[in-house]
């Protein structure tokens, strides 16, 4: 087992859980990282692949995310290991179980990410009370149908564009991962013009440099199939996404996606973060050198924890999009003002923003 302790520094992580329940064959972690501005929101992910690493590195992100759109969260992450395709009754026992297992971790609130839905989150609130994420026959705003995070990635190109000399009309998109996220990032940046070339997901990439056509897409998807089941474009193997020339390349599945041994292969002139932690620091720092823009992670996907804020504390879908639109569109204003003024990376001008807020947040509490 990974000692947690290892990843300890001045911000968290507040407590690492290591859950095992044999009768449900339940294996996960959860981490709360940091509580200073409330209880914490973070998703609880679903693979077989996932790691204490993996967990408390997304944890981490979210703190940063939350505090970096002002929310009255702390961060957290769940992990599962197992895999999202099981059978549902089988699912339902997991999920349910490992909602039972953490019904006293009080100061964190579960919700949905990659492998986990809207349904599954009502599960969770079934056996403990608070989830965000639901679906809307109990109140919720779900968050994966609406695209709240898909539209906070087009508000933050959107901004972005006057930084890297970028028009949206007419711009080439490749999103790597064309899922809850990456569709609808690609849908909200069709509506404003741009063009997607290619999209991947775990069977395959998909590539027309005349574009493709987003809605069927979709649908394609929704029905259960692989966008290389697009009957149109060039069908490649799922690596090939990163070297596809575009204008704008979305990251929307795993960790660390574009790295050391791949970024040279990229060929975009801006990079939208969509998932979590899909840029490692190496590749970061190469993307910087090449003159490619990155926007961080925790600035430009945020749009859905906002809006799974904003479920929380009552508020409705329509105020819920206002307020991904002012957040985004300011935050990813300030971030990259300062790093051009600074000459620094992006993520560093965001983590300075994130940290200064929590640290803030860690002043009110007692010691």
């Amino acid at each position: 087992m990974e000692d947690g302790f290892r990843f300890a520094d001045e911000l968290g992580p507040a407590k690492i859980i290591h859950i095992h329940e044999p009768r449900s064959a339940l294996k996960a972690v959860l981490v709360v990282d940091n509580v200073a501005a409330g209880p914490s929101i973070g998703g609880v992910r679903m693979a077989p692949d996932v790691s204490t690493a993996e967990c408390f590195r997304l944890a981490r992100a979210m703190t940063l995310k939350n505090a970096a759109a002002g929310l009255p969260h702390g961060g957290g992450k769940a992990v599962v290991f197992a895999d999202p395709a099981m059978p549902p009754e089988r699912k339902e026992r997991l999920v349910r179980a490992f909602a039972r297992a953490i019904g006293d971790v009080k100061d964190y609130i579960p919700g949905p990410d990659m492998g986990t839905d809207e349904r599954c989150m009502a599960w969770v609130r079934d056996e403990t009370g608070r989830s965000v994420g639901l679906p809307p026959e109990i109140g919720g705003i779900p968050l994966d149908e609406i695209g709240a995070t898909g539209f906070g990635l087009a508000v933050a190109v959107d901004v972005a564009r006057a930084y890297c000399d970028l028009e949206l009309a007419g711009a080439r998109v490749a999103v790597q991962g064309f899922g809850s996220v990456g569709k609808h990032a690609a849908r909200f940046l069709a509506e404003k013009g741009a063009v997607l070339v290619a999209a991947s997901d775990s069977r395959g990439t998909l590539y027309d440099p005349e574009g493709l056509d987003v809605a069927r897409l979709i649908e394609i998807k929704q029905a259960g199939g692989a966008v290389t089941d697009y009957p149109d474009g060039r069908k490649l193997d799922r690596e090939a996404v990163v070297g596809i020339a575009c204008d704008i390349w979305i990251p929307a599945a795993r960790p660390d996606v574009l790295r050391k041994d791949n970024v040279d292969s990229l060929k975009a002139r801006l990079v939208a973060q969509g998932a979590n932690i899909p840029v490692t620091d190496e590749a970061e720092a190469a993307l910087q050198a090449r003159g490619i823009l990155s926007i961080p992670d925790f600035i430009a996907n945020a749009g859905g924890v906002i809006c799974a804020a904003v479920e929380y504390h009552g508020g409705t879908q329509g105020q819920a999009f206002q307020t991904i639109e002012e957040k985004i569109r300011h935050n990813t204003e300030r971030v990259l003002a300062e790093a051009k003024r600074r000459g620094s990376l992006p993520r560093a001008a965001a983590v300075a923003l994130a940290t200064a807020r929590v640290r803030r947040a860690m002043d009110y509490r007692r010691a």
